[in-house]
């Protein structure tokens, strides 16, 4: 009897391990993900955050602690409610952008961040100008949410109405935020989104001529094609 105790004690910690297991690999996922957009450029200190979604758990960054510090024990986890379920770091500020765009959509994870030229564009123009047909690639024309106070209810409200049938805009005056079904997609996004808005800057900066910019249904059209772009059952573009 006291034999099979033992056994069903192993079972449970055995099971109790590989439940655990999704989320310590989610975790590292996450603090690579992270990494990559300071390595990258695309945030200075800790200015951005990163969140990836497993089952009803949504692991974020925590708030004000450099990427490169991270440890598996700094594993920083909420509910679909807020409420904090893994881990003592407090999480990361703008939580509430992170959530609403997780109850909004089908997203597995998120990118946030402050990248300097798309930035720039979202204090210029209510939406980034049609400059290269990849905005196809994140729904259609990136629009720009107006500014509100980070980590408010405000910011992601105006948020998620720039994301309506998106997956990526501006925040006016802020930075960046995208979503996707994976970390891998949803930092690939935001690159193209800062690439794209580096691009119309140095069109623009030309004394004299203006970049010539595509229509909304040229974009469309690209939209189709990319539905069919690249290798049969590969999950990425």
């Amino acid at each position: 009897m006291a034999e099979e105790r033992r056994d069903q004690r192993g079972e449970m910690g055995e099971s109790g391990g590989r439940s655990v297991r999704p989320e310590a690999d989610a975790w590292d996922a996450l603090v690579a993900t992270a990494r990559r957009t300071v390595a990258d450029g695309l945030v200075v200190g800790t200015s951005g955050n990163v969140s990836v979604r497993v089952g009803d758990t949504v692991l974020v960054t925590p708030s004000g602690v450099p990427y490169d510090r991270l440890t598996p024990d700094d594993v920083t986890g909420v509910d679909l409610g807020g409420r904090q379920v893994l881990g003592a770091l407090v999480p990361t500020s703008e939580l509430p952008m992170h959530l609403a765009v997780y109850r909004a959509t089908d997203a597995g994870a998120v990118v946030h961040t402050h990248a300097v030229h798309a930035t720039a564009v979202s204090t210029l123009v209510p939406g980034l100008p049609l400059i290269h047909y990849m905005a196809a690639a994140l729904g259609g024309p990136v629009r720009v949410a107006p500014y509100a106070t980070y980590g408010t209810q405000e910011l992601a409200e105006n948020m998620l109405r720039a994301l309506t049938d998106r997956t990526a805009c501006l925040l006016q005056n802020h930075g960046t935020i995208a979503y996707g079904t994976t970390l891998d997609q949803a930092y690939d996004r935001t690159a193209q989104l800062e690439w794209m808005c580096r691009l119309w800057l140095t069109a623009s900066s030309v004394p004299g001529l203006s970049p010539t910019l595509l229509s909304e249904g040229q974009v469309a059209e690209v939209g189709e094609r990319l539905r069919g772009y690249g290798q049969r059952g590969a999950s990425g573009g």
